[in-house]
């Protein structure tokens, strides 16, 4: 049982949509990730999906309108949703999904991270 700090976490990664394991809790993986541009239009058949700001601002774009979210902000994208996180400039985040979510979903392409590495 260590504590973590999430910004000594975040300081270690390098690569941007590239998710890094922190934490597990009860069959769910928290997960550290620096975003830089658009991701790929994706859903998550079996999985809702928690994206909590640490640093920055990320707009995540649904077909029919889009949420901004910014430090200390948080948003549940219910499994099934197509969505689409855009971050103009970097941001830092945490995800909470349960374990074995591929960051990509239904969609295998460059940004897909089908083994998540712990940090």
């Amino acid at each position: 049982m260590d504590k973590v700090n999430i910004d000594e976490k975040l300081s270690r990664i390098k690569e941007h949509f590239h998710p890094y394991l922190i934490a597990e809790l009860n069959g769910q993986e928290i997960k550290a990730v620096k975003a830089l541009g658009e991701f790929v239009w994706h859903h998550h058949e079996d999985a809702d999906e928690l994206f909590l700001i640490v640093r920055g601002r990320l707009r995540i774009e649904f077909r029919d309108h889009h949420v901004e979210l910014g430090p200390g902000e948080m948003l549940v994208i219910p499994r099934g949703l197509e969505h689409r996180p855009v971050a103009e400039e970097e941001v830092e985040l945490l995800l909470f999904e349960p374990r074995g979510t591929v960051n990509t979903g239904n969609i295998e392409s460059d940004p897909t991270v089908a083994q998540v590495d712990r940090i």
